[in-house]
């Protein structure tokens, strides 16, 4: 199921999506909807041919939803406007090769004029090696580390490193810091914290919460029966599930620098 939220919704409005959704139904509208149908087909209806690449594209995406698993909204939702236009490409060369190279084109633009719009603002996230983790996080066990655990090459690290980078912004300070660990890199990190990195694996990303220099929570996460929970990777889910305004405004009061002048005082005072 994809889950819908507000932020989605008002991302759905960037012109990206709208074309992107306005080409995914293109065929049907144009096919069924007089009078484009009277002027640009023979008749208003659906042939059989037409029918079963429909049927076909649809099955199709919902093979591939279900292969994903618990996708959010915003990949979701082009992920099964990307299928319907190779879909709609051959409707439309079924119809005719005319037909066909047009709407070909006209994909072709909106992926060079319309690319899929990203986070383009400020992130304070650390890149770091495995052992180099470890370190940092013993180092000062007051700082609070939220930690992405990722693979470059896996679509749904893709579609939350936007996410991650925009919470990182927001919440970032000195002692509450994100990182992210490339698990295709560090293959030791993936087997010390029991993350599965291969094509199939349905443990990427793992997001990891360490406080007092533990893990304290961890999504997804397996359950006494050793089943997987899923997890959705949406900006609100994040912040509610590991309640990231409580532990911000905890941080917040108890800055590192109030703490090191205390002790510094109590030494002088000594």
């Amino acid at each position: 199921m994809a889950i819908i939220n507000t932020r989605d919704l008002h991302k759905v409005c960037h012109p990206h999506y709208l074309v992107n959704i306005l080409l995914a139904f293109s065929f049907l509208v144009l096919k069924l909807v007089p009078p484009f149908c009277n002027y640009l087909f023979k008749e208003c209806q659906l042939e059989h041919r037409d029918t079963e690449i429909l049927f076909f594209t649809i099955v199709i995406i919902m093979f591939r939803t279900r292969k994903q698993g618990n996708v959010t909204f915003l990949p979701y939702l082009s992920s099964a406007c990307m299928l319907m236009k190779l879909g709609n490409i051959l409707l439309y060369f079924n119809a005719g090769p005319l037909y066909g190279i047009v709407f070909g084109c006209c994909c072709l633009l909106q992926m060079l004029l319309l690319p899929e719009p990203t986070y383009q603002g400020p992130e304070n996230i650390a890149y770091m090696k495995g052992e180099d983790l470890e370190e940092e996080i013993g180092r000062d066990k007051r700082v609070v580390w939220l930690v992405e655990l990722y693979a470059a090459w896996s679509p749904p690290c893709v579609d939350f490193a936007n996410v991650f980078a925009e919470l990182s912004n927001k919440y970032s300070l000195d002692n509450l810091r994100f990182a992210k660990v490339d698990l295709a890199r560090n293959p030791d990190t993936a087997t010390k914290y029991r993350i599965n990195i291969s094509t199939l694996s349905k443990q990427l990303p793992t997001v990891i919460l360490f406080m007092n220099g533990h893990e304290t929570m961890r999504r997804p996460l397996v359950n006494e029966k050793g089943k997987l929970v899923n997890f959705a990777f949406t900006f609100d889910n994040v912040v509610m599930e590991y309640d990231l305004d409580q532990i911000y405004k905890q941080c917040r009061n108890n800055p590192l620098t109030t703490v090191a002048g205390s002790m510094n005082e109590n030494k002088k005072n000594k």
